[in-house]
């Protein structure tokens, strides 16, 4: 099919609920994608973070297919051997002491959201299951992450939202403290604010947070769908901030682009959820555990040194280019933000980059980076080019 082709057939079958692009992608080679009629574009997104290796390594193709040719799904009702050396890499990568497999963000999320009620549920009885988030939070799209969420904008047209959420604003421990009370269980954040604008919470207030959740026995929820599996040049983006959540979250990269989730608790959490507490049908399969698994072995100390060389040197050109729609830059590693001007808009940026072949994202009012972490300086240098002609 061509483009135009796929696009009619999406509108007629497939429900409107995403802004898209006009572009349809039929294949793609490490950060460069392709749509059916060859046109290229560097790929400043990856699938909104999701595509780590990029696209067509071998490595990742060869244990997806081997794994789907030996076994594709089983459910959690038995053994397999994938998720168990995927969870044992990652608790031995992070100093945390279990996982749960799941599918999305969101749902990673409503599962730490569950660990916390159920952990303070155990430890304090009922009265006690109210979580703080952050003020321009994102955490997910189902009704208790929306409720989660701290934009008021998204607190809209599915009534009624779930009870036990309250909110402060980030970086600021006085307005944490005023949210405060004897109800609260757990505050749960993400240490870059990806939606909200690609905005990292400043280090002096993260370790003021953790210790300060440690002392109320409240936990400490950290939600890196976006900002995990080697998105900032760490492994997890709390390892830049030398702290160790209770329960935390990640999605996206985890299977270089095949639908995967998880929680991670420590060991005070780790068994907190027993048998029957907490479930998912495809959690865990061994198809993605077997694409988790080589994402796993690329992202090395080395590689992720690399990441945030590449993250650097991209912030800088980017400045350097000096263009007159871009303020500064902000981010951890390959997730970047860019400040937008008075008198532009990030929806139309995004537009003509799209259009003259490199895909951004936007976030807030601003715009959003997030290559794979494979790209190579070729492409990187591409995409800055498209850049400075079309914006120029």
């Amino acid at each position: 099919m061509n483009s135009q082709e796929i696009k009619a057939l999406t509108g007629q079958y497939i429900l409107n609920t995403y802004g898209r692009f006009p572009v349809a992608l039929d294949h793609g080679q490490g950060a460069t994608l392709y749509d059916p009629e060859g046109k290229a574009y560097i790929d400043f997104a990856s699938g909104i973070g999701v595509a780590s290796l990029g696209y067509g390594d071998g490595d990742w193709v060869k244990a997806i297919t081997d794994q789907a040719g030996k076994l594709g799904h089983s459910s959690n009702l038995f053994y397999t051997e994938p998720p168990a050396k995927l969870a044992e890499i990652l608790c031995q990568r992070t100093g945390m002491a279990g996982v749960f497999f799941a599918n999305g963000g969101g749902e990673a999320n409503e599962g730490m959201i569950k660990l916390a009620r159920k952990y303070s549920f155990d430890k304090y009885g009922t009265g006690r299951a109210t979580i703080i988030t952050l003020n321009n939070s994102f955490h997910g799209r189902t009704i208790t992450t929306l409720t989660a969420t701290g934009q008021e904008v998204f607190h809209n047209y599915f009534f009624p939202f779930t009870e036990g959420f309250r909110y402060a604003d980030a970086n600021d421990m006085a307005s944490l403290e005023a949210a405060a009370g004897d109800d609260v269980c757990a505050v749960m954040v993400e240490l870059v604010q990806g939606e909200g604008g690609v905005l990292p919470l400043d280090r002096d207030y993260v370790q003021a947070l953790s210790k300060l959740c440690a002392e109320r026995d409240w936990l400490l929820l950290v939600d890196e769908v976006q900002t995990g599996v080697g998105r900032t040049g760490r492994l997890f983006a709390f390892q830049h901030y030398g702290i160790l959540p209770d329960v935390c979250s990640f999605a996206k990269g985890i299977a270089g682009g095949l639908p995967m989730s998880g929680i991670m608790a420590n060991a005070k959490c780790r068994e907190v959820l027993g048998p029957g507490m907490h479930a998912t049908t495809f959690g865990g399969n061994p198809v993605c555990a077997a694409a988790g698994l080589v994402v796993q072995e690329k992202l090395s100390d080395a590689f992720l040194a690399q990441v945030e060389q590449k993250g650097a040197y991209l912030r800088q050109k980017i400045e350097e280019l000096d263009l007159p729609c871009f303020g500064a830059t902000r981010g951890l590693g390959l997730m970047i933000g860019i400040a937008v001007n008075d008198g532009w808009t990030n929806k139309d940026i995004a537009g003509k980059l799209i259009e003259n072949g490199l895909l951004v994202l936007t976030a807030g009012p601003g715009m959003r980076l997030l290559p794979p972490l494979v790209i190579s300086q070729a492409e990187m240098d591409q995409g800055l080019a498209v850049m400075k002609q079309v914006l120029g």
